[in-house]
């Protein structure tokens, strides 16, 4: 039970102006189930899941703002003709009692340029591992462009009935290229010190806000550490948390770590599936990830539970804005470990791919755990359509799709 003045993670809370049912969140992580980059029934059903297994919130990731934006082909742009399907699947959700977020973004030089067919944006130009081009400087145009997409699909994401909006501002997309001091070598007014290299993240929290005013929620995916040298720090995380907060443009900050361009791993944490990504490659890519080279992008980080809380709590004392916990996440202790320590949220992903009904369970005291083994193999499946290798069919609750 929780201590007395400490919130039970299974009541529920408000996010801006969304209720929630609960206080978990089922993190954006790639679905793979888009192949025509619409909405399709099986990326329906990877979300109705969770949303009835007992998830507050279940966040579909990840929907780009432009076709340039998108980290691939078969990924999502939000616009006119991809509305009828995100209002299909935002009833679906609410069918269960869940809420449903969208994370919203541009991937910059994640971007796969050749798949796109348009080569990719970033703070600064570096070369792409993903399309073996050159990922070129935004220009102010670009940045205006960008800015302004932001606004539109904000706008079609409250249409559709959305009920968050999560700006992603993490993992090395194109905010957070700006924010890395490694990838952003501009002397222009969006580099330099942080305040600058913050410019694109406050401006874009100001006018997707501005848009939608109390109609949804907004929240963005912040960077506890890239993981690298050069890359966003802890410190720099803080500095921006405060910057963000006195902005007020935004309703919670999920709290993340990692680059997918330089150190996926440090996100994820547990075992490293070289011989299971390597197989889904083709062969030149597949022979650079065996060499020691590729080895080494992909870095072993031991999991353990809540592994991101200590520097998320750093976070939390230096600001007052509700915060996400993100990272580990596996135990009713944990979780309410979270309440104690003035997280308003707990964001879980693989736990929740190993069991959709985990929350239901955890809530009725069925376990205390989940029984993800973090051998991390789910993450190559993202390109067939992102599934738990131990997954059984008989664990998750059966829900009809409507149509």
């Amino acid at each position: 039970m929780p201590d007395a003045g400490v919130p039970d993670v299974f009541s529920p809370v408000d996010l801006g102006p969304v209720r929630l049912r609960n206080r978990t969140v089922k993190a954006a992580t790639f679905e793979g189930r888009t192949p025509h980059g619409v909405v399709t029934d099986e990326l329906i059903a990877y979300h109705r899941a969770p949303a009835a297994g007992g998830v507050g919130l279940t966040t579909v990731a990840y929907l780009a703002v432009s076709p340039d934006g998108r980290t691939h082909r078969e990924q999502i742009v939000v616009g006119e003709d991809t509305l009828p399907g995100l209002a299909r699947l935002a009833e679906e959700i609410h069918a269960t009692g869940a809420k449903v977020g969208g994370q919203v973004g541009h991937a910059g030089p994640v971007a796969n340029g050749r798949s796109n067919g348009v080569h990719g944006i970033a703070a600064s130009p570096m070369p792409s591992p993903l399309s073996m081009q050159m990922v070129r400087s935004a220009t102010e145009k670009d940045l205006t462009r960008v800015t302004k997409a932001y606004v539109d699909t904000a706008r079609t994401l409250v249409r559709a009935g959305f009920d968050v909006l999560e700006l992603h501002m993490a993992h090395n997309y194109l905010i957070s290229s700006f924010l890395a001091p490694a990838l952003n070598r501009r002397s222009d007014r969006w580099g330099g010190p942080l305040e600058r290299r913050a410019r694109l993240a406050r401006q874009v929290a100001r006018v997707v806000r501005e848009e939608v005013g109390d109609a949804v929620a907004v929240t963005a995916k912040t960077s506890l550490s890239d993981g690298y040298k050069g890359g966003f720090t802890l410190e720099m995380g803080i500095e921006l948390a405060q910057m963000l907060e006195a902005d007020g443009h935004l309703d919670a900050l999920q709290l993340s770590g990692g680059s997918s361009l330089m150190n996926p791993m440090y996100l994820f944490r547990g075992d490293t599936p070289v011989k299971e990504f390597a197989a889904t490659m083709p062969t030149v890519v597949r022979w650079g990830m065996r060499s020691p080279m590729g080895k080494g992008f992909l870095k072993h980080y031991p999991f353990e539970e809540g592994y991101f809380r200590d520097k998320a709590l750093q976070v939390r004392a230096a600001v007052d804005m509700p915060l996400m916990l993100l990272g580990g996440i596996n135990t009713a202790d944990t979780m309410q470990q979270a309440m104690a320590d003035g997280f308003q949220f707990v964001a879980m992903g693989r736990a929740l791919l190993r069991e959709p009904d985990l929350v239901n369970r955890l809530q009725a005291g069925e376990v205390r755990r989940g029984i993800c083994i973090h051998c991390n193999r789910c993450m190559p499946t993202i390109y067939s359509g992102t599934q738990c290798p131990e997954w059984q069919p008989d664990q998750v609750i059966p829900v009809p799709v409507l149509r």
